[in-house]
């Protein structure tokens, strides 16, 4: 019988990989990313003191459409970049959550990169 790896417990041990490596601070918080089928999903993290500051998603009231392409994540990048400077955030570490840096999670990070993250 063969044995069929799970993909997400692979993408979780690759996030706890990168967790190891990159933290959030007060002064340069973490940008997380989470993607699921339909959705995507990003928050800016204090990892010192465990709090979200900022969290834009696809499931938004403002947002209109389909949560799950390319187009989604530019929308919810730019979204997340601009309540971050609204709080006066402006670098971050990303955090790309185990999932290769490609497609939709490439989308989101060049965006807020546009929108004036640096990261």
């Amino acid at each position: 019988m063969l044995h069929k790896a799970d993909k997400n417990k692979l993408r979780k041990k690759r996030h706890l990989r990168v967790r190891n490596r990159i933290s959030g601070t007060p002064e340069c918080p973490r940008l997380n990313v989470f993607r699921s089928l339909s959705n995507i999903y990003a928050q800016v993290i204090d990892d010192v003191h465990g709090v979200t500051l900022v969290a834009a998603s696809s499931k938004d009231k403002d947002f209109n459409g389909y949560g799950g392409n390319v187009e989604a994540a530019k929308a919810v990048g730019a979204a997340v970049a601009k309540k971050a400077l609204g709080k006066g955030i402006e670098n971050v570490v990303f955090d790309r959550g185990g999932y290769i840096y490609h497609g939709r999670v490439a989308a989101l990070a060049e965006a807020a990169r546009e929108a004036g993250l640096k990261f």
